[in-house]
């Protein structure tokens, strides 16, 4: 029992910890709290639903395209929309609120108000100690830790990830060290975006794909960087893995709308003790 608890909690903190390194990259470069990030979670999710769902594109290609369409309608929405609000945390949290309505009732249109499914590329179950594992939730486990793999190596190795980390800690000394500030914020909303798509993408055969599906890994996002510590990239890492392993007990022991109480009473244990979160740092 103790095993099992164990590995969900895992499962499930890997996917959460995914949409908050892109919720607190934001944050992080461009000091803007995106509340529309669960909206491209479930364009994501659209995609694989359109591409693996509808015209039999295998999974892992339809989950990159989810990913891309997100990164591009990031891009596009950052240059147009958040650019001029880059550093205002209130008017950019109140264009993001109002750029999630805009995509959900975008969806609303396009799939209508019943949930859809996708049916799961992967079946059957293997056994970890005394744990038992579905196939389809371990290969996104095992691709989660390949995408967060891949972008620890992007920020600590690449030109451009290295660039995004000086923009983070200093905007205008790495403005005078030659960095463009402009190309950091787009390419970091839409990687952030990106990896919100493939979240989604990832999730779509797991749960049912609807225009409403991201508020809920939007707000486990949110939950996780504000317990980690807004632009902490291992205070998401650390939050997200906490939470997952808090509402796999709960859930487990008690049931899921305690688990769910129960994540936001840590939060505001922590928020009283430690306003900065777990890891944070004080951006003020």
């Amino acid at each position: 029992m103790i095993e099992q608890m164990i590995v969900n909690g895992v499962l499930a903190g890997l996917i959460y910890v995914i949409m908050a390194f892109g919720f607190t990259l934001i944050f992080g470069i461009m000091r803007i709290v995106n509340f529309a990030h669960g909206e491209f979670y479930m364009i994501g999710a659209m995609v694989v639903l359109l591409l693996f769902g509808r015209l039999g594109v295998p999974f892992f290609l339809a989950v990159a395209a989810g990913g891309f369409v997100s990164a591009a309608l990031g891009g596009v929405i950052e240059r147009v929309l958040f650019r001029p609000l880059v550093g205002e945390e209130m008017p950019g949290m109140i264009m993001s609120l109002a750029i999630g309505i805009i995509l959900q009732s975008l969806a609303l249109i396009a799939l209508g108000p019943a949930e859809q499914t996708v049916a799961r590329p992967f079946s059957g179950t293997w056994t970890l100690v005394d744990a038992v594992l579905p196939w389809d939730r371990t290969v996104v486990a095992l691709s989660a830790l390949v995408i967060l793999g891949l972008f620890y190596l992007f920020l600590k190795f690449s030109r451009l990830g290295l660039a995004m980390q000086a923009v983070a800690q200093d905007r205008e000394t790495s403005s005078l060290m030659g960095v463009e500030s402009g190309m950091i914020y787009t390419a970091a909303f839409g990687i952030a975006c990106l990896l919100a798509g493939l979240a989604g993408g990832l999730m779509a055969p797991v749960y049912t794909i609807g225009p409403y599906m991201g508020e809920q890994p939007m707000l486990k996002a949110f939950v996780v960087v504000i317990l980690g510590g807004l632009g902490s990239l291992p205070g998401a890492v650390l939050g997200g893995l906490l939470i997952g392993l808090s509402e796999s007990v709960l859930s487990t022991q008690l049931d899921s709308t305690l688990a769910l109480i129960a994540s936001f009473a840590i939060v505001l244990l922590v928020v009283l003790t430690r306003p900065t979160g777990l890891m944070g740092r004080n951006v003020r």
